[in-house]
């Protein structure tokens, strides 16, 4: 028989870092704590990855040493979020096990397990998005919510999200199977109402379901 926390249905939602200055960004984060059941949030790396963007041809540290940084972009991020949303900080999975079986949403860190991690490749090509498909392959999720600053249309393949600039190119790569949501904007109106019965808003993508069973 399954444990309580393994019968409750794991999401990982990303909120892209292009929303921290909108104030989008306290909506998400109020409607995703809504859902019924368990929730991993990972933040994109926002201003903080920005910097590291900007100053590696002034500098000319190799894409290695970036990726190392925009891991930690991400972590600032997280810092942010976690002291003005009042979110519980997660760096390994069982600090992420420990969180949900208390009821609340975890923040990712995301240095400790990515820095373990022999199949991620560092690069540009793998950003925070790919960095969630990994988390959400690794964590068994059910459904992994894309949150992004524009809207999508319906009946997109991974590679059209890739072609539109929505997803890093190594995305689909890392998503391998876990079905995706993408949320803009517009999806933001009932967001809260479906998180709170457990459905996951936006456009499901290829073979994604709206419903998350429970």
């Amino acid at each position: 028989m399954p444990s309580k926390t393994e019968a409750r249905p794991l999401v990982v939602a990303k909120i892209g870092g292009s929303l921290h200055a909108s104030p989008d960004l306290a909506r998400w984060i109020a409607a995703l704590k809504n859902y019924p059941h368990r929730l991993t949030l990972v933040s994109g790396g926002g201003p903080f990855a920005d910097a590291v963007r900007a100053a590696q041809p002034k500098i000319g540290f190799p894409d290695t040493a970036a990726h190392a940084m925009a891991v930690l972009a991400m972590e600032q991020y997280a810092l942010a979020l976690a002291s003005l949303h009042d979110l519980d900080l997660a760096g390994t999975r069982e600090e992420i096990e420990a969180i949900h079986a208390r009821g609340r949403v975890a923040l990712w860190r995301p240095s400790p397990m990515v820095g373990a991690a022999r199949d991620i490749a560092p690069g540009w090509d793998v950003t925070s998005d790919s960095l969630a498909a990994w988390l959400a392959r690794e964590t068994n999720a059910a459904a992994l919510l894309m949150i992004k600053s524009v809207d999508v249309g319906v009946d997109l393949a991974l590679r059209d999200l890739v072609s539109a600039g929505v997803v890093d190119p190594a995305f689909p790569t890392y998503v391998d199977g876990t079905p995706v949501f993408v949320a803009g904007p517009r999806a933001l109106a009932d967001a809260a109402q479906l998180l709170t019965g457990g459905a996951l808003p936006g456009v499901p993508v290829a073979a994604s379901t709206q419903k998350i069973a429970s």
